[in-house]
Formats: structure tokens, C-alpha cells, sequence
């Protein structure tokens, strides 16, 4: 009979814990709709509509005669949210902030590549800048390697990383991946969650996406690897990049915080090439130990212990001295582990 009756409240206790399980995700869900319904109406309907679903909710839940009904109504509550956010589509025709405004386009033919509005700006300050669009080509039987810049500004957990190819000995071309903000618009972490911002592939001169964060934004810190990927492989890296590039300008995409990202994105870019997803880690989330994560895959080039490899990759001052030079890419690199 004690046997039992442990069974019992072990089976109690597993169910009791399921429960809560179950309304944590239930309340998790419910409250992500409330947040969607407020960012991502249009102004004008955002608090009303958001008081209106906070009162069904709470109605639900005070006046639900069962626990399966309180539940029911909670979820038929998101599901119906739901199915309104998926209706909201992106788009490319907006008032762009004027650095984002035109988007890279490609065109092939053979071997050799055209792109673009490839950007390449003159900066006074960050936010006062001369619009230089070019379009310039690369021969792909000339690409040698990819390298990964990663951009620290806060938080040492959340970090931007940018993907630049270089093609013969000393021409580079660079793809950020980030959010197409309209004019007056600004980043934020936790609106990127939601459909606030269209994604964008920013190509552009290293002098312009590079130099930008290193001598005209304050507080941030760029870090630059030489990646241990093969030539084939980085041709076929880039040309999955490529593909992207006319996929965005014939059909946008919303960009999102854990989706699709300027992380995430590089993982399926690298997947497309290889046949097979690089496999999933929590250092791809939180993407400021990213560099940690392929360092230990085998991914990033130079024969030093980690510690030591961050260290001497850290470029800012090495820019800094570099500025408007025309072999701005070759003096960021030049005495860094990796790197011919």
C-alpha cells in the first residue's frame, strides 16, 4: 500500500507538472499575440486592438468552466492573431532610410558575375555620407576565400557578422546581412521578433560596411577571421548568395530575430553549398560566441589557441590607421594569423 501510494504522488506530481508546462507555453503563446497585435498593427489600432484581445484573454481564463475550456479559448484567442500575422507581407516599396534604399542584383554569365548597386559610400560621420551605388564584376575561377568579420557593440553574447569574399590578391567584396529600415526608423532586438523590418543583403566595398563600424560608429569592435573553407566551397557559398540577392529583389522577406537573421541566414547559405545544415548550437543564437563555435569546427584558419587567435583579429586599430587608403582590405589583414 506505501508502494502505492508513492506511485500515486509521483504520478501526481508528474501530471501537476505537465500542467503548469502546459500553461506556461499556452501563456507564452498568448502573450506573444498581445506583443504582435501592439507592434505590428497599424498606429491608431495597436492599443485598442491589444485591450480588446487582454479582456478576451482575461475573460477566458476568469469565467472558463473547465481548465480544457480556459485552454481552448486561449488558444482558438492566438491561433486567430496568428492567422492575421501571416497574412502581413513584406514589401520593397517603402521610404528607405537612404543607405538602404537600393537593393543588390546580380547577373551571370559564366564565370563571370555582374553585380549591382554594390554600395560604396563616403562617410564624414555615420549618419553623413556621400550615396556612391557601383556596379562592378568578379571572375569566380579568380575567388580564393571567405572571411568573417564580426561586429561586438554591447553585449558580448550578441554579435553582426559579415561574410566578405575575395577574388584575386587583394579584391573583396563584402555581404551584410540586416534589417531595411524606413526613413526614421531605428533597430530594435525585440521588434525584430515581429514583422517590423524587410530583410536586406547589403553588398558592399569593405571600406564602406567595414569602415563604418570601425571609424565612424562609436563603441563597437571588429573582429576579422580568415575562414578554412576551400575554394570550391567558397565558390559555391557565394554563388548561394547570389541566388538570394535576385530572390530579395523579386520577392522581399520579413527578416526575423531567430529565422531568419544575419546568422541563421550564413548557416542555410553554408548548408545550400555543402548539401547539409552545419548542425545546430546555441552559440548560433546567441551569435557573439559564433566565433568560439567555429573555431572549434574546424572553420577558422590560423594554428593558435582560440584566446590568443581573438585577440590579434581584433582590426579597429589597424582601420583606423588604414581609413580612405585604396588597400584599406590588405592593411586590416596584413600580420594576422591565417592569413597569407
Amino acid at each position: 500500500m506505501r508502494f502505492e501510494g508513492r506511485l500515486r504522488r509521483i504520478a501526481m506530481r508528474f501530471v501537476w507538472a505537465a500542467i503548469a508546462l502546459t500553461w506556461l507555453v499556452v501563456l507564452g503563446l498568448v502573450g506573444w499575440a498581445g506583443c504582435a497585435l501592439y507592434i505590428d498593427l497599424p498606429p491608431g489600432w495597436q492599443l485598442a486592438c491589444t485591450i480588446l484581445f487582454a479582456a478576451v484573454i482575461a475573460v477566458s481564463l476568469v469565467w472558463g468552466r473547465t481548465r480544457r475550456r480556459r485552454l481552448s479559448l486561449c488558444l482558438l484567442s492566438f491561433a486567430a492573431v496568428l492567422v492575421w500575422w501571416l497574412t502581413l507581407r513584406p514589401s520593397n516599396d517603402r521610404p528607405w532610410q537612404s543607405d538602404v534604399d537600393r537593393t543588390a542584383w546580380v547577373e551571370i554569365n559564366g564565370n563571370q558575375v555582374t553585380i549591382h548597386n554594390v554600395r560604396n559610400f563616403g562617410y564624414r560621420t555615420e549618419t553623413d555620407y556621400t550615396p556612391n551605388w557601383e556596379v562592378r564584376t568578379y571572375d569566380m575561377t579568380q575567388i580564393k576565400a571567405a572571411d568573417l568579420f564580426l561586429t561586438f557593440w554591447g553585449s558580448p553574447w550578441i554579435a553582426h557578422p559579415i561574410i566578405s569574399f575575395q577574388f584575386g590578391d587583394n579584391q573583396h567584396v563584402a555581404f551584410s546581412i540586416e534589417t531595411r529600415k524606413v526613413i526614421g526608423d531605428s533597430y530594435s532586438a525585440f521588434r525584430g521578433f515581429f514583422r517590423q523590418y524587410e530583410l536586406i543583403y547589403i553588398v558592399a566595398d569593405e571600406r564602406d560596411v567595414i569602415r563604418l563600424r570601425t571609424n565612424y560608429r562609436s563603441g563597437e569592435e571588429v573582429y576579422l577571421y580568415r575562414t578554412a573553407v576551400s575554394s570550391e566551397a567558397t565558390r559555391a557559398i557565394f554563388l548561394d548568395y547570389l541566388r538570394s540577392l535576385n530572390a530579395l529583389r523579386d520577392q522581399p522577406q520579413f527578416y526575423n530575430a531567430v529565422t531568419s537573421n544575419c546568422t541563421s541566414n550564413i548557416r542555410i547559405h553554408t548548408g545550400a553549398a555543402s548539401g547539409t545544415l552545419p548542425p545546430w548550437d546555441w552559440r548560433l543564437l546567441l551569435n557573439g560566441e559564433s566565433e568560439e563555435y567555429a573555431y572549434q569546427h574546424g572553420r577558422l584558419a590560423g594554428n593558435l589557441p582560440f584566446d590568443q587567435l581573438k585577440a590579434q583579429a581584433d582590426i579597429n586599430e589597424a582601420a583606423r590607421a588604414a581609413d580612405e587608403s585604396a588597400d584599406f582590405s590588405a592593411l586590416i589583414r596584413r600580420n594576422r594569423s591565417g592569413f597569407p
